[in-house]
């Protein structure tokens, strides 16, 4: 026995215990089975980097990797993104991993928290209906920062961020997708990025298949967000929570468990899981449901509008009703947009313009289309002719509709001073996968938000360095095209 052992075995039977001197060996307990599903889902996660994806898989995998990154650089000029440098230079721990649109660096979790809330800075970047999250502002931050920790090269980092997609989104449609986040106080957006971060940055490490269980079980010990966001004015709380949050959790969970850490071998199973504390209704099997057959990735939506998700199908319905039969904002009399309800709340009368369904509509009437300034331009909200035509604009909560979800379909009627009734129903909002941008149509968009921030040159330069990623040889290189100077 060592001193220490000693002292305290005498202060022990000092208060009256009495402890042998020499312990009885402990049992040791029996390792946790593992679930077939941990087991099939761990083992895919590690072998992502080697995996071959179909040829319309990594191209849609470029599509969010550039949509990604031009929601984060553009979101580097709002306040989201001004409260990120903020804390990076003020807070941020030392390291040369990229902050994008400055020339900030950090070490790899603080560049992927500052990145995260960039890239949801506003509704500009990608979401996935199924799982009702927003995955590309969380897997694509993460797997920047620890791709550029291990020195990844553009292959590596694709596939890394094909596997954060696929991931993230099976753990929330296994607790139940929508319904979940419908039914729930907590926050479907965080989880989905939290285990979508993780699986990336964990990919970019190389991690064995035990090393990725304990990834898991990390990520599942940070994994946070109520649904408190919603009340969030300047959409910086919304950030952290979508974005920023769960980037940086997830890279932590990489790092931890590369440097040597380990947990529990199944998350998913056995006493105490994260399914019985988070949806004890979950179905495990979904983790793996059709796991390298089906791509989320290619399942998941790029944004026409740069505003919230439910008011892109009203947009969409005004513009091809306009087509059929042109109409100026002053021979117009009433709208009506339909949405389900749980949509038609998130975009009621908000404070943000680019989540408030009314001021949208409006800015639609009066300009034909909605930029990226007009959707940010707060002061609009007050000016008069804004003003004038929202107040035709009203939005019917239409319950029948929520019975479709995932799908959010969304009905605009508009009548005419004339007593004309002009419809529209949309199904398949474009950018979805039933209703895909063209190439064209996502490098434009791309274009008018990066390059107002790094310039036209700069701005041809990534988009062409990311469609040709796989020539990369060290994702690092790409730093120059992302940064300010």
């Amino acid at each position: 026995m060592n001193r220490r052992k000693l002292l305290g075995g005498s202060v022990l039977t000092g208060l009256g215990f009495s402890i042998p001197l020499v312990r009885a060996a402990e049992p040791q307990l029996l390792p946790a089975a593992i679930s077939p599903e941990m087991e099939t889902l761990s083992r895919y996660m590690s072998q992502a980097g080697t995996h071959s994806l179909p040829e319309e898989v990594v191209e849609q995998a470029k599509f969010h990797i550039i949509d990604t990154l031009a929601a984060i650089i553009s979101g580097s000029q709002l306040l989201p993104g001004q409260a990120a440098f903020k804390y990076i230079a003020m807070h941020g721990g030392k390291g040369d991993r990229t902050i994008a649109a400055s020339a900030l660096t950090a070490g790899a979790v603080d560049a992927a928290l500052a990145n995260g809330v960039m890239g949801h800075s506003d509704e500009t970047d990608d979401s996935h209906g199924r799982s009702r999250s927003h995955p590309g502002c969380a897997v694509i931050p993460a797997a920047l920062a620890a791709g550029e920790e291990f020195g990844i090269d553009g292959k590596g980092f694709l596939h890394a961020v094909t596997l954060g997609y696929d991931v993230g989104t099976r753990v929330l449609m296994a607790m139940g997708g929508p319904a979940f986040s419908y039914e729930s106080h907590k926050s479907s957006h965080s989880i989905a990025g939290v285990f979508g971060a993780a699986a990336a940055a964990a990919s970019t490490a190389r991690l064995s298949p035990q090393q990725m269980r304990w990834v898991l079980d990390y990520t599942a010990q940070q994994s946070s967000g109520i649904a408190a966001w919603g009340r969030d004015v300047d959409h910086i709380e919304k950030a952290f929570v979508f974005g920023g949050m769960p980037a940086r959790s997830g890279v932590t969970s990489a790092l931890l468990v590369q440097s040597g850490w380990t947990g529990i071998g199944d998350i998913f199973s056995g006493a105490d899981n994260f399914f019985m504390a988070y949806a004890p209704n979950a179905k495990p099997s979904e983790l793996i449901d059709k796991l390298g057959e089906r791509y989320e990735i290619a399942l998941t939506d790029i944004k026409k509008w740069t505003v919230g998700s439910p008011i892109q199908g009203p947009l969409d319905a005004v513009e091809a009703i306009r087509k059929r039969h042109p109409f100026d904002k002053d021979q117009v009399r009433h709208v009506a947009a339909r949405l389900g309800g749980a949509a038609a709340r998130v975009v009621n009368n908000r404070d943000i313009p680019d989540i408030c369904l009314q001021h949208m509509m409006a800015i639609m009437l009066i300009d034909g289309t909605v930029s990226f300034q007009a959707a940010h331009d707060l002061p609009r909200m007050k000016d008069l002719e804004v003003l004038k035509q929202r107040a035709k604009v009203e939005l019917v909560n239409d319950e029948a509709l929520s019975k479709l979800l995932p799908v959010r379909v969304a009905i605009v009627d508009i009548t005419l001073n004339d007593g004309t009734v002009l419809s529209e129903r949309v199904t398949a909002v474009r950018g979805t996968p039933r209703n895909p941008m063209t190439k064209t149509e996502v490098i434009d968009k791309c274009r008018d938000l990066i390059a107002p921030v790094l310039g036209t040159q700069k701005s041809a330069r990534l988009i062409e360095t990311v469609f040709n990623i796989e020539a990369v040889s060290n994702i690092r290189e790409i730093r120059s095209l992302l940064q300010t100077s």
